[in-house]
């Protein structure tokens, strides 16, 4: 579990190291997940030990909320005097992710029947 949660921690680091050094306007961990993806699609997927640390991880997953609520009543005031921006992006961004996921699919299930649905 050690070794696992090491790995993660360095892809996280990586990602971090190469955000700032490179002035990215993408977060390091967000940088870190894609060079993980890579390093998973090159190593054929992952170990037995990862993926039992990945599913304590996610069994776990609601702890990491915590620190989330906690800023909810932490800046409750200011999220009462800008709810109605907030509340903007929220609906705009969740009505925008619907789209491009319904779209994506539409797109990919169309160049599967033009493929002649082989898989």
């Amino acid at each position: 579990m050690i070794a696992a949660l090491t790995v993660l921690l360095l892809f996280q680091l990586a990602g971090e190291v190469s955000s700032r050094a490179l002035g990215l306007p993408v977060p390091g961990p967000v940088i870190g997940m894609g060079l993980f993806f890579i390093y998973l699609l090159v190593r054929g997927g992952p170990g037995e030990n990862l993926r039992d640390t990945a599913g304590t991880l996610l069994q776990h997953l609601s702890l990491l909320f915590v620190p989330a609520g906690t800023g909810i009543v932490l800046y409750g005031e200011l999220i009462a005097a800008e709810w109605l921006p907030l509340a903007a992006a929220l609906i705009g961004s969740t009505v925008l992710a619907i789209v491009v996921t319904a779209l994506v699919l539409d797109a990919l299930l169309r160049r599967r029947k033009a493929g002649g649905g082989a898989q």
